[in-house]
């Protein structure tokens, strides 16, 4: 698994939006994101970085360097 946790999720659905490969889904019963598809996680850090309140970790073993092409 890719996503470590999410802790403190608000359930704004902004990680839903931004994932990629749909790893994420929004809870019915609790209207909070949890982890749907690990596997098909890219691990390409969208999700944590438009988190607005950093609710999401990646797990450290998995993790690789955020590379942009810009300055």
């Amino acid at each position: 698994m890719t996503i470590a946790q999410i802790s403190g999720c608000i359930g704004c659905g902004t990680c839903v939006k931004t994932c990629p490969t749909d790893v994420l889904r929004i809870d019915p019963k609790t209207k909070k994101a949890i982890i749907k598809y690990p596997a098909d996680c890219q691990i390409c850090h969208l999700c944590r970085m438009y988190c607005p309140v950093d609710a999401i970790t990646i797990s450290p073993e998995k993790s690789i360097p955020v590379i942009v092409s810009w300055g």
